[in-house]
């Protein structure tokens, strides 16, 4: 029978248990990713590129800086789209939509305007994508089982 060792074999070190603070990492990651992106407060990225459009046309910074972003985003989105699949996706959506619901039917948290609702989506998202980056560590620690790509086809 073969075992894994406690430690990487690349680099010798100690293998590090995932825990609550790696996800609020991931979780405060991804909420800087999104809201760079958008936010209802009109600092972020879009707004930004929106009155240079309007003004004096956009820059090579907007470019760039919009590119990073993509970068971003791309490692989020492709990281949740292998790690949870479509449906696992899906699932996690609605598990965090139905958990907003569940808070603002309570009386938690209030979604009594548009742009409440837009916070709320904005969160949602980024919990999201924090879970998607997550899942193989998430995976791992409730199953004991690793989750890896086969590239070989």
């Amino acid at each position: 029978m073969t075992s894994i060792s406690s430690s990487n074999s690349s680099s010798g070190k100690p293998h590090k248990s995932f825990g609550a603070t790696d996800f609020l990492w991931r979780l405060i990651a991804a909420l800087v990713l999104v809201l760079l992106t958008f936010n209802p407060g009109g600092y972020s990225y879009f707004h930004w590129f929106k009155a240079a459009l309007a003004g004096e046309g956009a820059q090579a910074l907007h470019y760039f800086m919009g590119v990073i972003l993509l970068v971003g985003w791309s490692i989020f989105l492709i990281a949740t789209g292998r790690s949870l699949g479509t449906f696992g996706t899906i699932l996690s959506a609605a598990l965090i939509g139905t958990g907003i619901w569940l808070l603002t039917d309570v009386g938690i948290i209030s979604a009594d305007s548009a742009t409440a609702v837009t916070w709320l989506v904005l969160i949602a998202l980024a919990i999201l994508l924090a879970v998607g980056l997550s899942w193989a560590h998430i995976w791992r620690r409730l199953s004991g089982q690793l989750e890896v790509d086969d590239t070989d086809h």
